[in-house]
């Protein structure tokens, strides 16, 4: 596999793990987070589509995206006190959504580099 299948298979599967999340949190969050997660998660969609599409100028995008998750995320000690409560649902999408994050921008920051002008 190339490097850029492989990238774009971890952009396809964060978008799923998304609809996961967004399932959860309808039921855990008050619903301006719930809809704050939602407009991320279409961004990310869209980002994703374009990706499909072969549009070079979205990989940018979503080397952001996958940042700006990580810094709103990783944060918050709701996450941790999920993971700290033993393997659910909810400590699985936090853990697995993280990964997948970290994941993309080595990625794309190695796609970067190799294609660089």
């Amino acid at each position: 596999m190339n490097l850029r299948r492989v990238t774009d298979g971890f952009i396809y599967a964060s978008v799923a793990l998304g609809v996961l999340l967004l399932l959860q949190l309808w039921f855990l969050v008050p619903t301006w987070l719930f809809y704050s997660v939602a407009i991320g998660w279409i961004a990310y969609l869209i980002t994703a589509i374009a990706v499909k599409r072969g549009i070079e100028g979205a990989y940018k995008i979503v080397l952001i995206l996958a940042i700006i998750t990580l810094f709103v995320s990783l944060p918050q000690p709701e996450h941790y006190a999920l993971v700290s409560e033993g393997i659910s649902l909810a400590s699985f999408t936090f853990i697995a959504g993280s990964i997948l994050q970290l994941c993309i921008i080595v990625l794309l920051s190695v796609h970067f580099l190799k294609n660089r002008r």
